[in-house]
C-alpha cells in the first residue's frame, strides 16, 4: 500500500475502534519532505517531529502551514529546556512536558515572543525508569502549574505505553491516563473533554477502544527509513 491507502486504512480503524472524535497525528520523523507532502496530500493535518533540528532543517524554508493554515506541527518528544526558544519559534503544541522548570521556561519564550502554545502533560503510567514524563503521583502539582501560567494552554494528558504485545499491560497503563484525566477533570484542573494522546503503530487500536483521543502513527503509515 501507499501512503494514501495506509492513511485510509488508518482512518477506517478510527472510525471501528474510537469511542469518539480521534486526532491522527502523523509523525513525520526520519521522513524526506516527498512522504510529508504525501501524507498532507492524503489529509493529515497534524505532523509530529521528536527532535528540534529536524524539524528546523524540514520547516524553515518549507513550511506547509503558509499554504494550509489549519495545519499543526507538534513536538512529541523530550524537550530540553534550553530548546524551548526554538520549540515556541516552530511548533503549534509541546505533547511532552514533563516539569515544572520546562513549563516555566516554555511560559517565558512564549511571553517574550507574544505568542500562546498549546501543551499536554505527559504521564510515565508504565514506570519504566527509561522513559520520560511525570510520575502520576506528581501529575496535579504540574497540572496546577501549567493552569497557572497564561501563556500556555493545558489541552490534556500524552503517555507511551511499554512496547509489549502484553493487552493487559497495555489496556492498563491506557485506562490509567484515562482514569487520571477524569478524576482531574472532576477537580476542575482539566476540562472533562481533555486530550489524550495515546497509542502508536504498535498498540493504536487498543488506546482507542480504551478512550484515546488522539494517536501518534509513523510506521503504520510510512515504510521504514532505509
Amino acid at each position: 500500500m501507499n501512503i494514501a491507502e495506509r492513511w485510509r486504512a488508518l482512518e477506517e480503524d478510527v472510525a471501528r475502534f474510537a469511542r469518539g472524535p480521534v486526532t491522527i497525528v502523523a509523525v513525520t520523523k526520519q521522513r524526506p519532505l516527498a512522504d510529508i507532502r504525501e501524507v498532507l496530500a492524503a489529509g493529515a493535518r497534524v505532523l509530529g517531529e521528536n527532535r528540534v533540528e529536524e524539524a528546523r532543517a524540514k520547516f524553515t524554508e518549507w513550511d506547509p502551514r503558509r499554504d494550509l493554515p489549519n495545519l499543526q506541527l507538534h513536538m512529541i518528544g523530550h524537550v530540553q529546556s534550553r530548546k524551548a526558544r526554538d520549540v515556541v519559534v516552530l511548533f503549534d503544541c509541546v505533547q511532552s512536558v514533563d516539569s515544572r522548570h520546562l513549563a516555566e521556561e516554555l511560559h517565558r519564550r512564549c511571553t517574550a515572543a507574544q505568542r500562546s502554545l498549546d501543551i499536554l502533560v505527559e504521564v510515565n503510567m508504565s514506570g519504566e525508569t527509561q522513559k520520560y514524563g511525570v510520575a502520576p503521583s506528581e501529575v496535579r502539582s504540574l497540572v496546577a502549574t501549567c493552569n497557572a501560567l497564561p501563556s500556555l494552554r493545558l489541552r490534556g494528558l500524552m503517555t507511551m505505553a511499554p512496547f509489549t504485545s502484553d493487552e493487559t499491560i497495555l489496556r492498563r497503563v491506557f485506562s490509567g491516563l484515562r482514569l487520571l484525566r477524569d478524576a482531574l477533570a472532576s477537580e476542575g484542573l482539566l476540562p472533562p473533554n481533555a486530550e489524550l494522546s495515546m497509542g502508536m503503530s504498535n498498540d493504536y487500536r487498543i488506546a482507542l477502544e480504551e478512550g484515546s483521543t488522539m494517536i501518534r502513527i509513523g510506521t503504520a503509515l510510512f515504510c521504514p527509513p532505509a
